[in-house]
């Protein structure tokens, strides 16, 4: 069954500790958390946490060149809190701006995928806006798929943004999407998961349809983070419910 979760990202200007933001997610209907780094927090003391409140670990964005440099050491991190999904959460436009820069960046990040998974991790790819930029008669986010066997997080709200389709994507990945970013923007700004041009509902239904294993929320930069997390589990819970 799919479950939900939120990229703690979306929580970071709240005043709290981590510890205190995994109690106040525990104390909604989200199943898990995606992490955003731990911090100066102990991985001993984040297991205990999640144990404690209930939630699990739907994965954890981690740079590039933190990982490129030492993934033995951040998989082995991960690993204490249960965490076995690691995502490289942004690479900016230098690595889509060509054809040639598209397939260099699969192939790299297709050889970290093999040193993470020696290690007995999964690695995915999150997508913003700037992959699709136009490189000839495709745009580089294709070039990059077709190149690589990397799993994706798809965040469908910078699908939209970017004005292609989420749900053809999806589709698409079928089998490569077991983490989905559920995300709402508006004219390319992320707003309130209802609020803005993404049709969650179909964007849910298909994600669960192609072997999502989790649905993510998050707001980049959300007005009110305590009341973004409450309406965010609210309609993840909904959408999951769906027939």
């Amino acid at each position: 069954m799919t479950q939900t979760a939120i990229q703690l990202y979306s929580l970071r200007e709240l005043d709290e500790s981590l510890l205190d933001l995994l109690a106040r997610v525990g104390e909604t209907e989200f199943d898990g958390v995606e992490f955003a780094g731990l911090g100066d927090v102990s991985p001993a003391d984040v297991a205990e946490t999640l144990d404690e409140v209930g939630l699990g670990a739907a994965g954890a964005h981690v740079p590039f060149d933190e990982l490129d440099a030492n993934p033995g050491d951040v998989v082995e991190t991960y690993e204490m809190v249960g965490c076995d999904r690691l995502v490289v959460p942004y690479l900016d436009e230098s690595y889509f701006d060509s054809e040639e820069t598209a397939i260099e960046t699969a192939h790299r990040l297709d050889d970290l995928a093999e040193r993470v998974e020696r290690r007995g991790a999964e690695l995915h790819y999150h997508n913003h806006a700037h992959e699709f930029v136009e490189i000839g008669d495709r745009a580089a986010f294709d070039a990059f798929i077709a190149e690589s066997k990397v799993n994706i997080e798809l965040d469908v709200g910078w699908v939209v943004a970017a004005g292609r389709d989420p749900v053809s994507l999806l589709d698409r990945l079928a089998g490569r999407v077991p983490l989905v970013h559920l995300k709402d923007t508006a004219d390319g700004a992320p707003v309130e998961l209802g609020d803005g041009d993404v049709n969650a509902e179909i964007c849910a239904d298909t994600a669960r349809s192609v072997g999502a294993e989790w649905l993510v929320y998050e707001h980049d930069a959300p007005s009110d983070p305590e009341s973004s997390l409450l309406r965010g589990a609210e309609r993840l819970l909904e959408l999951n419910k769906r027939p």
